[in-house]
């Protein structure tokens, strides 16, 4: 049985939890995960993110962001707001092992591709493959950090999780980062950027 390991932190001692995947997946199948986000986790409904592939440690940190009101949705907080980070560790670990998010075809945007690869360094805008990786499937830093996977998301989730950092309607990135990056961009940037990245 295949398990992943999350390291989390109470005060200023850390212990290793350690994800179950099939514990996760019953977890998820006896509760609404699936109703929204496909069992696999690779939804199809534009306006609920596609999970599967997903890096664990992003994924954990997101569902404790929910849980503990960092991070706002109505839905979500509701859903997590009574489980322990045991469950939270499961259903992580059971998504981040589903088939990775991908895109239903490659979309030629000029613009988008190379904010992507480049960024603009004229505009202060850096590359978003530095941090999520050069086919956009994130990159994991530690047992208890990750760059999230992007390319082949939803585009409509995609354009709409950029303008939430860019209005400071989301606000959970570490350090303030993806605040700091979603500022430089304009309208037509974001629009390039979900183009682009849905399609990986």
């Amino acid at each position: 049985m295949a398990v992943t390991a999350i390291v989390f932190g109470a005060g200023a001692a850390a212990a290793e939890r350690v994800g179950d995947p099939l514990a996760g997946k019953a977890w998820s199948e006896d509760n609404v995960c699936k109703e929204c986000h496909n069992p696999d986790g690779n939804s199809t409904v534009a306006e609920y993110p596609r999970l599967g592939g997903q890096q664990v440690a992003y994924l954990y940190k997101q569902l404790r962001d929910f849980r503990d009101g960092r991070r706002k949705n109505v839905i979500m907080q509701a859903l997590t707001q009574d489980l322990g980070d045991r469950e939270l560790a499961d259903v992580s670990a059971h998504f981040s092992v589903q088939p990775a998010m991908k895109g239903a075809a490659p979309v030629a945007n000029p613009l988008g591709r190379r904010l992507f690869e480049q960024g603009d360094p004229e505009r202060r805008i850096p590359a978003c493959a530095g941090c999520h990786g050069a086919d956009g499937k994130g990159l994991a830093l530690a047992a208890s950090q990750a760059y999230p996977a992007i390319g082949g998301q939803h585009r409509f989730y995609l354009r709409g999780q950029l303008q939430d950092w860019r209005s400071e309607t989301r606000r959970n990135s570490p350090d303030g980062v993806m605040n700091q990056v979603a500022r430089t961009l304009g309208d037509a940037d974001i629009e390039a950027l979900a183009d682009y990245l849905s399609g990986l």
